[in-house]
């Protein structure tokens, strides 16, 4: 079997690029197995996750304006280049199976392109953030794009959902549900002794991370004696807006800005309490992980991941928004150590339903069908 994986780039630390390399290195150990990673903007640079080293790589070169919308007119004029690059590609490599993993221009015109091998596009976002759009479009243009997107949809062998709420948001019949694989999962787990909150993912407004300082300086005000450590990368003009909020708060001694880290087993480890205060996620690989590490979890019920993986005996759902349930329900785990060895075995226990083999084994399933059509 010989599957091609497309994407933009894998040189960004990012929770798509993560998966990737998990499934990718899964496959390429095998020995009837060929992989394939097509991107479109590597730019030279090195993967920033390991890849197996049987995986083979293969830059387009279109190189889009990432500071623009993939519909600008300098963007869209890379199209052409684009579409034929890849069809010259797929037809060399002559693979079994197509799988788009990120949500760029390649998604809307990969299923007219050979038309004979199976083609399935993963979905890592939730489409919770287009209903506003659909309800009340804003122009013609969004209406019309919206009906060629599910246009589109429709035309793929299988669309890859994360959760079962997702699924509901698609028009068409080729859903499957597939949630991400666990990255690891730790021999031993936190022994939940340090006095330690941790938030970790892509440094971006979405992630609401100036609201979980908001939310620690009323934390802070009731309980000094915990520290809170976020790991991650990614807009430098909000990570400057958050530190100033630290400062304006006077927390800088309790809440640090830890920046990417390779070793986030380690950090969860030495860790008590997972915190997210997310707008919207999809399936958030971060939960599981700590979960894997015996973490409990204070979360928003943001739509629509944390709620599919989170249930009372491994964590706390808080309503969106309301930051003074959420500190009240951090500082009740904060001071209950019992609950909190409770929530950590419960928490263990869930997360191994999602180890590397038993998804990666539906991943086979589905391929493997797809094919025998």
């Amino acid at each position: 079997m010989k599957i091609i994986f497309i994407i933009d780039q894998v040189y960004l630390h990012g929770g798509i690029e993560r998966v990737l390399s998990i499934k990718a290195n899964y496959f390429a150990k095998k020995k009837e197995v060929e992989v394939c990673v097509l991107t479109t903007e590597q730019k030279g640079n090195k993967p920033c996750y390991h890849f197996d080293e049987k995986v083979f790589f293969k830059d387009l070169g279109i190189n889009y304006h990432r500071n623009k919308s993939y519909f600008h007119p300098v963007n869209l004029r890379k199209i052409p280049k684009h579409v034929q690059k890849l069809k010259s590609e797929i037809k060399r490599l002559n693979p079994d199976i197509v799988v788009v993993c990120s949500h760029s221009t390649d998604t809307y015109f990969i299923p007219f392109i050979n038309k004979k091998i199976p083609k399935i596009k993963e979905f890592h976002y939730s489409k919770h953030i287009e209903l506003k759009s659909r309800q009340n479009p804003e122009n013609l243009y969004k209406k019309y794009f919206l009906k060629y997107a599910d246009y589109v949809e429709g035309k793929y062998d299988a669309l890859v959902v994360l959760n079962k709420d997702e699924a509901t948001y698609y028009k068409t019949d080729n859903t499957c549900i597939i949630p991400n694989p666990l990255t690891f999962y730790p021999k031993e787990i936190t022994d939940i002794s340090q006095k330690v909150v941790i938030a970790a993912g892509r440094i971006a407004p979405v992630k609401g991370y100036d609201t979980l300082i908001d939310i620690w300086n009323q934390v802070y005000s009731k309980n000094k004696d915990w520290k809170l450590y976020i790991y991650g990368e990614g807009n430098v003009h909000y990570k400057k807006k958050i530190g100033d909020k630290i400062v304006e708060y006077g927390l800088q001694e309790v809440v640090s800005l830890k920046g990417a880290t390779d070793r986030i087993k380690d950090k969860m480890l030495n860790s008590s309490i997972f915190v997210m205060t997310s707008h919207n996620e999809c399936f958030p690989l971060v939960l599981l992980e700590a979960q894997s590490c015996g973490l409990p979890i204070v979360s928003f019920d943001c739509p629509h991941g944390p709620r599919n993986i989170i249930d009372p005996d491994t964590g706390v759902l808080v309503p969106l928004y309301n930051n003074v349930v959420f500190v009240e329900k951090l500082i009740q785990l904060m001071d209950n150590k019992e609950e909190l060895l409770r929530m950590s075995k419960n928490a263990r226990e869930n997360s191994s339903k999602y180890q590397l083999e038993i998804i990666m084994g539906l991943w086979e399933q589905m391929f493997n069908n797809l094919i025998s059509k």
